[in-house]
């Protein structure tokens, strides 16, 4: 069976550590199997919680380059940007006429964000998932890689389908399967080891940016927090020690070893070392992404003839898709 890959990731601020090994990372790995692959800078989920619309356009390009600079080939790879493939949002509103008020309730990424203030947030935030199981199922996609904690919308997703398929009597849309990648999907905090490292933290110190200079890298992994106690080679010692959990855990991914192959060859020493290990290692990974970035982001033409190019592929699929919905809902087309 052919495989037809999909995923994407919002433009808000710039890519961080977690990005790249949660999603960009592998989604070079799948891409080198898989039989046409989709990748989506998502510009519309970003509106859900963007408090400043100036950056979102240099957010997109940095996006853009980004995925490029960690490897995606926008000539095996369709890269396009969510809002030029009008169909997304076309297709999202049908699935939301079938969508069940109780089922976007007890999804765990709204209730998160919203807070306690759940009857303040915004309608956006509250049909998230929608507009995502739309992104999917519009190309066809058979797999779907996220990290863990969007495991449960591609979930969604699938029961859309299912509903969708049951009223049009038809197996119009395809179920999709989520690719959850199990080490290093959930990158923490430098700042808290039990919070995922994030965009959106408040504290810049808390994350590795993929534009980070040399020098702010290691500033950030001094201050990174740690406890006082030495380092054992005890892989069970890291049940109670999230922050050196994490240390360890980023430095088995960039070194590409396992955990207890890191945990031993520090075992009795101080954090020190493992600081000053792990900042050479994240200088050797993240400055030819930041100069690749930066390279793309001065041919501005090249970057838009990849997006346009992305975006023709998109269409096609898309359309197709949407000519099969169209004709199951029994619209009137002319």
């Amino acid at each position: 069976m052919s495989s037809r890959i999909v995923s994407g990731i919002r433009p808000t601020g710039h890519p961080q550590l977690g990005n790249y090994f949660g999603a960009l990372k592998q989604w070079v790995s799948i891409a080198e199997k898989a039989d046409e692959t989709f990748f989506c800078i998502v510009d519309q989920h970003a509106l859900t919680t963007l408090k400043d619309m100036q950056t979102l356009k240099q957010d997109t390009m940095i996006m853009a380059a980004t995925y490029i600079a960690c490897g995606i080939d926008p000539v095996k790879n369709a890269i396009f940007v969510q809002s030029h493939v009008p169909y997304h949002t076309e297709l999202a509103w049908y699935l939301t006429c079938i969508t069940p008020m109780g089922w976007l309730s007890r999804m765990t990424q709204f209730k998160d964000k919203a807070g306690k203030k759940r009857e303040n947030a915004l309608t956006g935030l509250f049909t998230y998932p929608v507009l995502m199981a739309a992104d999917i199922v519009l190309y066809g996609a058979t797999h779907v890689p996220v990290g863990d904690d969007q495991k449960q919308h591609v979930e969604f997703a699938r029961d859309i389908v299912q509903v969708f398929n049951n009223m049009a009597a038809d197996e119009i849309l395809k179920m999709p399967e989520p690719v959850i990648q199990k080490s290093g999907a959930r990158i923490k905090s430098l700042r808290d080891g039990l919070k995922k490292m994030s965009k959106s933290d408040a504290s810049d110190y808390s994350r590795i940016n993929l534009n980070d200079d040399n020098d702010l890298i290691a500033l950030k992994i001094k201050k990174a927090k740690t406890d006082p106690n030495a380092i054992t080679g005890d892989i069970k010692s890291l049940e109670n020690r999230p922050e050196l959990e994490n240390l360890i855990i980023l430095h088995a991914l960039l070194e590409n070893k396992s955990t207890q192959d890191v945990l031993s060859s520090f075992d009795g020493q101080n954090f020190s070392n493992l600081k000053l290990s792990l900042t050479d290692l994240l200088i050797d990974h993240v400055s030819p992404i930041r100069e690749k970035v930066n390279t793309l982001l001065n041919d501005q033409a090249y970057l838009n003839s990849c997006l346009k190019d992305g975006a023709d592929r998109a269409n096609i699929v898309a359309q197709q898709t949407m000519q099969q919905v169209r004709t199951s809902l029994n619209l009137l087309q002319i």
